[in-house]
């Protein structure tokens, strides 16, 4: 579902780059307040499965056509909405940049169309209240279907929505979302599949990935890591020799629209500008060996594992270093001198014996009180000691006002 450049029109392009540039600090930021030693590794070795899993292209039976996982539902449900939307944004920049996947005008829609629906709407609306606290595998497999049939249908309308409010393409709407569609759902009941088996897969291996427990350990990761870099160097250096040759769901589409494999883009302007300054950044186009212009070649195996394996490890460094990024931040901001007021509640309980003739009186008085303590705390030095570790206060007079129904009548007292 990698929109290309063809589909849109500058100004499409560009607001969708602004809304996905805008959702990217937004992750950003949310996540150098919540991000925690286990995150920063497991983000990286993700993101190496998720471009490797996405060069494998499945069959869908019967069409003709193909797809390949999108990873959103996978992402969110291991790493969070946050995490994984900068993770989606790191695989498909690095797929952009170095393997011409996917157009440079069209990275922002990409990014949303792929990373927005699975995150912010199909996880926290259709998995997680599917799925419940305490999920069993049926649940698993139950809530991974319907948010990933569900992240995938929207993402394809949201293809559509964007080619035809681009207007430079001959799609018309309605026969465009008729193929996109019913295409998507095929794609997306695979997905549903993968997402549930690795999602169980982890869940019973360390079910503490989803808990805030041991948070700080980042040797309690140890036993998924190796995992899944090790099945991402296996599946883009030789799985992917067998993936698909059928065009995928959009090309399809495209296909059966207009009779044409390909939708001819602009030659001149920004999509002529971009077109060029990928050429010279993509040393692996689709993921083979470059070619001189305008020959084609069978496609290499040496080059299809060169392809996923360099993009596996590209990836992960890019994932990591967002990630160390942000944790630098958040340790640096968790530095800053800040201030913080606390609350300690008091009780007093007083006596009070007085005489009144020769009759002993004693009335006995209790309250509870609280006083804010406001203290700067500078966290990059060690906490000096607490000056007033009793919190001693000043007590103010108290009047009170007995009726004794004895002979003494009504008097005052002060404490």
């Amino acid at each position: 579902m990698h929109m290309a450049d063809a589909l849109l029109s500058p100004a499409v392009g560009g607001a969708m780059w602004a809304a996905s540039a805008g959702a990217i600090a937004y992750c950003s930021a949310k996540v150098s307040k919540e991000l925690d030693d286990r995150k920063v590794p497991l983000m990286g070795v993700l993101g190496a499965f998720l471009f490797a899993a996405q060069m494998i292209n499945f069959t869908i039976p019967a069409t003709g056509s193909s797809g390949h996982l999108g990873g959103g539902l996978l992402l969110t449900i291991l790493l969070g909405p946050y995490a994984a939307f900068l993770t989606i944004a790191s695989v498909l920049v690095v797929q952009a940049l170095f393997f011409a996947d996917g157009g440079l005008l069209a990275l922002g829609c990409n990014i949303f169309n792929l990373g927005i629906f699975p995150a912010f709407i199909a996880y926290p609306l259709i998995y997680r209240p599917l799925a419940g606290r305490n999920p069993s595998s049926t649940k698993v497999a139950i809530a991974s279907m319907a948010a990933a049939i569900a992240g995938l249908q929207l993402g394809a309308f949201s293809v559509v929505l964007e080619t035809t409010i681009s207007g430079i393409s001959a799609l018309p709407f309605t026969a465009f979302v008729a193929m996109m569609q019913p295409i998507h759902l095929g794609i997306g009941i695979v997905e549903g599949i993968v997402t549930a088996i690795i999602v169980g897969f982890v869940h019973k291996a360390r079910p503490d990935i989803f808990t805030a427990r041991d948070k700080g350990k980042a040797s309690i990761m140890k036993s998924i890591i190796p995992g899944f870099l090790v099945l991402a160097l296996i599946t883009g250096g030789f799985i992917s020799w067998f993936a698909s040759e059928h065009p995928d769901g959009l090309e399809w589409s495209i296909q059966k629209v207009t009779g044409k494999e390909a939708v001819e883009g602009s030659k001149d302007g920004i999509h002529a500008a971009l077109s060029g300054i990928q050429g010279k950044l993509a040393f692996l186009p689709d993921y083979n060996f470059k070619k001189p212009e305008g020959e084609k070649g069978k496609v290499s195996r040496l080059g299809t594992s060169l392809s996923g394996i360099a993009g596996a490890l590209i990836t992960l460094g890019l994932a990591v270093l967002v990630g160390f990024i942000l944790r630098k931040r958040q340790q640096l901001a968790a530095r800053k001198p800040h201030a913080h007021e606390h609350a300690h509640p008091h009780a007093h309980d007083h006596e009070h014996p007085h005489r009144h003739g020769g009759v002993e009186h004693s009335h006995g008085h209790d309250h509870k009180h609280s006083h804010p303590h406001p203290h700067v705390h500078d966290h990059s030095k060690p906490h000096p000691e607490d000056p007033n570790p009793r919190h001693t206060h000043e007590a103010e007079v108290a009047v009170h006002s007995h009726e004794h129904e004895d002979e003494h009548g009504s008097h005052d007292h002060k404490h």
